[in-house]
């Protein structure tokens, strides 16, 4: 089923609000069955949305999605736009405003006549309740010059009454018109490019059973591996997404440190807990985003111990015991420098493990022996000691994200090691 997004507001054209929407929405329609061909963000234009229908329409969409532009203010004009296109009269329908009068007495509040409006729909179309909120939305449908039938939804824009329309009365009737059952699942891995990734997998003949599809999807230091099943056999698909993951999985090893939605601090978290182990921080460049991420997930005093965020020079020798003489002569971004702070926050905090990063996030304070994204991590535990240079960017941010999810690797991966010597030994 041709579908396509439409998400209504100039605060989204102009960055001041993140457009969680469309990506809420692909994710949930693609699941209910919707092909997702495209999704377009226009302003409170009635030129522009219009011609953005149109353009759906024309492309041969069957299912439009629009959110927002439903509420009452002067720039809410989606439901007038599609009354237009579709042609269809507004006609004030009893049993709404009957609705949005007793929202506002139920608040001890008197409905401001403007509000009438939230009670005009498009003659014909379904009025679809709103848990959370006031505004309904709404579901039209209309036969084309070409015979194809194309329905039409209206949401409001404010995520959580989105989200409680759509679950409750827009994917049932979604999942009612989609001709196929679609399955998704998903496998996480850390320490590897999407590119050699895929020069890893080669050929993909043998591990894909037909109909599945497998998509790359890259974010800081880390790539989900997307699975995609479609059929009329819900068992089959699943049987093959099964056969796919497991392909997957035992060809790329330890790369991958979980499915669908796991998180690499929640992976790192599970793993020191079922080894007992405790963790310690020293961090410079990261600035205790590390310790942020590993608090995230609830439960984290059962591993982490606590941090240092030791920027100043003063704080790596008083508080972690940094050699001055180590600091002068190879400089706080250093692979010694990275140990002795690894070495000492685990000293301090009686840890199992001492992990730190030193380095240059950016964007000044670089030279040529040092550019700008030079970052050393360290890592120190009772089997021994190691270190990782990494080689990064000229954006801080970024640095610091990549920083930190490469530290969360090096525990991850150094702790595997450490069970296997258990096991060994």
């Amino acid at each position: 089923m041709h579908t396509v997004l439409l998400t209504v507001g100039d605060e989204i054209l102009l960055g001041q609000i993140v457009n969680t929407n469309a990506a809420w929405l692909g994710e949930r329609l693609a699941l209910a069955g919707a092909d997702i061909q495209r999704s377009e963000t226009v302003g409170d234009d009635r030129v522009r949305m219009s011609e953005s229908i149109q353009r759906a329409t024309a492309d041969g969409a069957e299912l439009i999605v629009i959110t927002g532009g439903l509420g009452a203010t002067h720039d809410d004009i989606t439901r007038d736009v599609v009354a237009e296109v579709f042609e269809r009269a507004l006609e004030v329908r009893p049993d709404v405003m009957e609705t949005v009068e007793a929202r506002y007495a139920a608040r001890g509040r008197r409905m401001p006549p403007a509000n009438r409006a939230l009670a005009e729909v498009p003659a014909g179309f379904d009025v679809l309740p709103n848990p959370k909120g006031v505004a309904p939305g709404l579901w039209g449908e209309r036969q084309l010059e070409d015979g194809r039938r194309q329905s039409i939804v209206l949401m409001p824009g404010v995520p959580y009454e989105m989200k409680a329309i759509s679950e409750a009365s827009v994917l049932p009737r979604v999942r009612q018109l989609g001709v196929d059952e679609v399955a998704h699942r998903s496998l996480l891995t850390v320490g590897m490019g999407e590119n050699d990734i895929a020069e890893r997998l080669g050929d993909l003949t043998d591990l894909l059973p037909d109909g599945v599809g497998l998509a790359f999807l890259p974010s800081l230091g880390v790539v989900r591996l997307r699975f995609t099943a479609k059929g009329d056999d819900a068992d089959r698909i699943r049987g093959d997404l099964d056969h796919a993951v497991a392909s997957v999985r035992e060809q790329l090893g330890d790369l991958v440190f979980g499915e669908d939605r796991t998180t690499l601090e929640g992976a790192v978290g599970e793993l020191l807990v079922a080894q007992g182990a405790t963790l310690a921080l020293a961090e410079s460049c990261t600035g205790g985003a590390i310790a942020a991420r590993l608090t995230e997930p609830a439960g984290a005093s059962r591993y982490l111990r606590g941090g240092v965020v030791a920027y100043c020079n003063s704080v790596k020798i008083e508080t972690l015991g940094v050699d001055p003489t180590v600091l002068v002569l190879d400089g706080a971004v250093s692979e010694t420098v990275a140990l002795q702070m690894a070495r000492g926050v685990r000293e301090r905090l009686g840890s199992d493990i001492g992990v730190s990063t030193t380095g240059i996030a950016g964007p000044s304070g670089g030279s040529p022996e040092k550019p700008v994204g030079t970052v050393w991590l360290g890592y120190v535990d009772a089997h021994g000691e190691h270190s990782v240079r990494l080689r990064l960017t000229t954006d801080r941010m970024v640095n610091i994200g990549l920083t930190t999810t490469a530290a969360l690797n090096l525990i991850r991966r150094q702790r595997m090691k450490a069970s296997e010597l258990s096991v060994l030994s």
